[in-house]
């Protein structure tokens, strides 16, 4: 039962991490509530019965990632070439990040977080989660969002390896005495099915039913 509980901590503290990610102004005193919680349970981290099982937790994070992938994969391929342009104008919707804007940012965020979880230095054309200029097309970002899907699953085959470094992100709101690989590449995870729904409703608003949403 301890066990379970020592779960479902982790899980609350890193979706709470996801959150904060998304939006940076809270991101301050979310960490702060985090560390209060584990600082005052500390027999919960030190207690090697409730260690995790890295083998375990990396089979089961693959699992979520291909279906993550997929989902996003299918949302991108979906919208025409020709709306890859496209943002919502009625509304409050100034300075939003057009279509195909919305992709790169989240490819882009994929690939500087999975970096971070393998220890290597930020993709330097990832830019301020932007993505690289020079990739414009819908078939540029399409390859550049598989490209970053296969960066994730490198950095989540490598959890339980201690022999690679872990460093710590500027866009994630773990410190760097928290940041683990399986924090890194859950996060990763979260902030892609936020932009997910945001995809979802570019797609409605053009007239087009998402894949995984279709009968």
């Amino acid at each position: 039962m301890r066990k379970g509980h020592l779960l479902v901590a982790i899980w609350a503290v890193l979706i709470c991490g996801g959150i904060a990610r998304a939006q940076s102004e809270k991101r301050d005193s979310i960490v702060a509530v985090a560390q209060a919680g584990l600082a005052a349970h500390p027999e919960k981290m030190a207690d090697g019965a409730n260690a995790l099982d890295a083998g375990a937790e990396k089979r089961a994070l693959l699992i979520f990632l291909k279906s993550v992938e997929k989902q996003i994969v299918s949302a991108a391929d979906a919208m025409p070439a020709d709306k890859y342009g496209f943002a919502p104008e009625d509304g409050e919707f100034k300075g939003v990040r057009t279509f195909g804007q919305q992709v790169k940012h989240l490819a882009a965020t994929n690939h500087i977080l999975a970096a971070a979880a393998l220890g290597e230095e930020p993709p330097h054309d990832a830019g301020d989660e932007a993505g690289p200029e020079s990739v414009r097309t819908k078939a540029e970002i399409l390859n550049y969002l598989n490209e970053s899907f296969a960066h994730l699953d490198k950095a989540i085959d490598a959890i339980g390896e201690k022999n690679l470094l872990v460093k710590s992100s500027p866009i994630s709101p773990l410190p760097p005495k928290a940041t683990t690989r399986l924090g890194l590449t859950v996060e990763a995870m979260i902030h892609a099915f936020n932009h997910y729904g945001q995809m979802v409703e570019y797609l409605r608003m053009n007239g087009i039913v998402p894949p995984a949403s279709r009968p």
